[in-house]
């Protein structure tokens, strides 16, 4: 029973059978798409890394060469000068560490009493070892395989004949 002027309390909400005002998100695809995406994403990261790891060995192997080139550009110089017998222009192109262990007199003694050369071929340089191989021929005929180890200057980057030994 209702009395005059008191009020009624709201009605219930609507119950289960209601339908909500927007429809709910699709379902069907979803995982195809997420698997496309995750595709997409692992070829373009394999693509990035695959193209970092191309880069780096290029770099290596131009380095490796520029390195080598600058070696053997030295090691020429310097047995230039023994073949043209410009021995004070040899010594100035040894290491410090040869300056400091022989000096300029010392060295002219001692090559000026080597045979003369003839020629020379001077090899691949080995990185690991810092030295090349150089094949020797006098003007007597006779050939000998030296071996030429360079030293990097601190002050121009530079390689330099630190020894050259049988």
């Amino acid at each position: 029973m209702t009395l005059i002027g008191e009020q009624q309390p709201p009605p219930p909400p609507r119950g289960p059978g209601v339908f909500p005002p927007f429809p709910a998100p699709p379902v069907e695809g979803r995982g195809r798409r997420l698997g496309m995406g995750f595709g997409i994403g692992v070829t373009v990261l394999v693509l990035a890394c695959g193209g970092g790891v191309a880069a780096a060995a290029g770099l290596v192997t131009v380095m490796g060469s520029a390195l080598s080139e600058q070696a053997e550009v030295v090691v020429g110089d310097y047995f230039d000068a023994l073949q043209d017998r410009e021995w004070a222009q040899a010594y100035d192109m040894l290491c410090q560490k040869a300056k400091d262990s022989e000096t300029e007199s010392e060295f002219i003694g001692r090559v000026s009493s080597d045979k003369p050369i003839a020629t020379y071929e001077v090899g691949d340089v080995e990185l690991v070892q810092l030295s090349t191989p150089v094949d020797v021929t006098y003007t007597d005929g006779d050939t000998a395989e030296l071996r030429a180890y360079l030293g990097q200057n601190r002050e121009t980057g530079g390689f330099e004949v630190c020894s050259v030994e049988e």
